[in-house]
């Protein structure tokens, strides 16, 4: 039986480890990653599932912003392959999710398969379209789940990085003094 808890900075390269494995070198090229690049995960929020004190899987999220509106964007979530199957993934989900609720976020986005995600409460966002990710996405892959009630009502535009924590680019370098408190 998997244990969930925060992840702790000596979990982090594990976890990178895992993800690594479950979606290899092509992960950098999906959209999702754009909104991730420069950007640290929410510390309160990133959990990690342990079997006899052995990190097995992982689950993070960023903050993102959707025409003025704070969200978050789930992702990734892994659990080693040799578990898969056992409601590992779905415990990681559930937990940060309730602990997203405590804390008073009120939207949760990922780029996934309904049927899947479906489970802790996910659906398409509609109409479908209406909030879009940079770079190709097929928008019915884009799902929501609203923490408060109605808070995907409405809801449209480009969905962006809420921040920028690093510099990762020149572009990145030449927004980050003026974004809302960037410290070099």
């Amino acid at each position: 039986m998997a244990t969930i808890r925060l992840e702790l900075s000596a979990d982090c390269d594990s976890a990178d480890r895992i993800v690594a494995d479950a979606f290899g070198p092509g992960r950098f090229a999906k959209s999702a990653y754009r909104l991730r690049e420069g950007v640290n995960a929410i510390d309160a929020l990133s959990f990690v599932a342990t079997v006899d004190g052995r990190v097995v899987g992982t689950v993070r999220y960023w903050p993102v912003d959707i025409g003025g509106v704070v969200a978050l964007m789930l992702g990734p979530i892994a659990v080693e392959r040799a578990l898969q199957g056992q409601g590992i993934a779905l415990a990681l989900m559930q937990t940060s999710l309730d602990a997203a609720r405590v804390q008073g976020h009120r939207i949760v986005l990922l780029v996934g398969d309904e049927p899947y995600y479906g489970r802790a409460g996910f659906k398409q966002i509609m109409p479908l379209g209406c909030v879009k990710l940079p770079g190709p996405v097929d928008p019915a892959r884009l799902l929501g789940l609203a923490l408060v009630d109605g808070a995907l009502d409405g809801l449209k535009g480009e969905m962006r990085k809420a921040r920028l924590d690093h510099p990762v680019s020149a572009l990145g370098a030449a927004l980050a003094p003026r974004l809302k408190g960037w410290k070099p």
